[in-house]
């Protein structure tokens, strides 16, 4: 046998074992990323109980107040050093992966996720407003990448893992396994690729189990809705709308003021760090509902059924102190405390219905669930992912159908305002930043699917008519069961699958050439 015959015999022995080999890989990734998205969530637990145990200890005391919020600055201090030593530590965590996937940053797996540890969990633990959901997605990410570099897997596989590893941490993070996996397709990878669902759905699955291992199967949110009447259904346009401008109003607020606190260059970094966290331990004394995630503002809805006074102003003040955290670039995410906000504007929403139209009182957590959805719809740009998390971390089948219609008619407007998805406006930020771009040390080729959509100016033309770049090129033309032999003449038609072999050193600037190609509006 020739060397020309056992590579052909290798490749198809590879091909054979192509199946069984993305099951492993999604295993090795669910099982690093559910383990470390757990001593995430744990720490966190600690972190909140701790703060609050605290703040009502140094209550009624000045001088223990003082001290409080002058530790919280040293806190801060810290917090900026590490950041400073590791800038992708910093902030929610999603862009950072985004931008890896796209080729425009590579961070040290094991520099990031210590990092972020200690980064977020202080920062929780100080109070500011920031979530869990964006760090366990760049932990799971990391930790992906970390086992992919221990067992010298190729880019492609990496890429694949680091992908699906963002998908196993928001499983993890919310007991969410089918909306980790339609994360990884619709916000990371943003395209359809067999491989990677199948290394997804084993990732989130592996995960999730991990997760639920350690901190039991109830729901994150213990909502018990009511099923909507037909004829209040009406609501749900109007709610829709509501809920997409203010989404939109979300994504301006809270970029304007990331953009505002970056511009004042002449206060060093450390300052700035130090001044919000002090901020987060006077909040803190006076407003507490409104420090970390918003779990207690979640079950303050359940338990006190707070009137529509303290709902506007406890949504506000929310809002506000979740802008303000966020500016900061301390490590943690938006995604738990913008669920909070549009949960809050739900229940105020069904309250001004029950005053207004005489809707049943009782749809008050029904439209909790709603805003949660509306405003990620809104706001992420994500509908699908929106509907399945919400739905999966409150376990409720009865408001599947309106979930469904209000983040899809609040997605609608947001997109008619042309308001830039939250996370691509971050990713925007990094690729336009002095942030690194990635390193590459060798000219590794790696394999990236895309799909034709209908009407794209690609459709209907020839391979050779299109000039796809001189780092790529198409190794692999699938059209339905059938794989084709890409050729210079080869037609390509809407709903095909390209596998394209792109060169590590242009990876980003191949994939931006590729996907203008395909999706630049005819």
């Amino acid at each position: 046998m020739n060397k020309k015959e056992k590579n052909t015999l290798r490749k198809l022995q590879k091909k054979n074992y192509e199946g069984f080999l993305l099951i492993v890989r999604g295993i090795e990734t669910g099982v690093a990323a559910g383990l470390v998205c757990v001593l995430f969530r744990f720490l966190l637990s600690k972190a909140e109980e701790y703060l609050y145990i605290i703040i009502e200890s140094v209550k009624g005391s000045t001088v223990r107040s003082v001290l409080w919020i002058a530790a919280l600055a040293v806190l801060g201090i810290l917090v900026s050093l590490v950041v400073k030593h590791v800038p992708d530590s910093g902030g929610s965590g999603i862009p950072q992966v985004s931008a890896e996937v796209k080729g425009i940053l590579s961070p040290c797996w094991w520099k990031v996720i210590p990092a972020k540890l200690f980064g977020a969990t202080v920062s929780v633990f100080s109070g500011l407003s920031l979530g869990r959901e964006g760090p366990s997605v760049q932990f799971g990410a990391m930790a992906a990448k970390g086992v992919a570099r221990l067992t010298r897997a190729d880019k492609t596989t990496e890429l694949r893992m680091l992908s699906s590893g963002a998908g196993a941490g928001l499983a993890a993070a919310f007991n969410a396994p089918l909306a980790g996996v339609m994360f990884v397709l619709e916000e990371i990878h943003k395209t359809f690729d067999k491989a990677v669902l199948c290394v997804a759905i084993v990732a989130a699955v592996v995960a999730d189990f991990i997760s639920k291992l350690f901190f039991g199967q109830d729901t994150v949110f213990s909502y018990q809705s009511e099923t909507i009447p037909l004829r209040t259904y009406w609501l749900l346009i109007l709610f829709g709308i509501l809920a997409g401008l203010f989404g939109a109003f979300y994504n301006t607020v809270m970029i304007a003021c990331k953009d505002l606190f970056d511009k004042i260059h002449k206060i060093p970094q450390w300052i700035k760090f130090a001044f919000v966290f002090a901020v987060s331990g006077i909040t803190g004394l006076f407003l507490p509902q409104v420090l970390c995630g918003g779990h207690s503002m979640a079950q303050l809805l359940v338990e006190d059924r707070p009137s529509i006074g303290i709902i506007l102003g406890l949504f506000a003040a929310k809002f506000i102190f979740g802008a303000f955290s966020f500016c900061s670039g301390a490590p943690g995410g938006t995604l738990y405390p913008m669920c909070i906000v549009g949960a809050y504007g739900g229940v105020a929403f069904a309250q001004a219905a029950t005053a207004l139209f005489g809707t049943d009182s009782s749809l008050w957590q029904d439209f909790a669930v709603l805003g949660m959805a509306g405003l990620f719809a809104s706001i992420v740009r994500a509908p699908v992912t929106g509907i399945i998390l919400v739905f999966e971390i409150t376990g409720n089948l009865n408001t599947l159908l309106p979930l469904a219609a209000v983040s899809l008619i609040s997605y609608a407007v947001a997109d008619a305002l042309s308001s830039t998805p939250f996370y691509e406006s971050l990713l925007e930020r990094i690729e336009n930043g002095t942030q690194a771009k990635a390193e590459v040390k060798k000219s590794e080729k790696v394999l990236k699917t895309y799909v034709i959509p209908p009407g794209s100016p690609a459709d209907g033309k020839t391979i050779a008519e299109l000039d796809w770049g001189k780092h790529s090129v198409i190794v692999s033309v699938e059209r339905g069961e059938i794989s084709v032999t890409p050729k210079g003449n080869t037609v390509l038609h809407a709903g095909d699958v390209l596998v394209f072999m792109i060169s590590q050193r242009r990876f980003s600037q191949s994939c931006a050439k590729i996907e203008a190609l395909i999706n630049a509006s005819s």
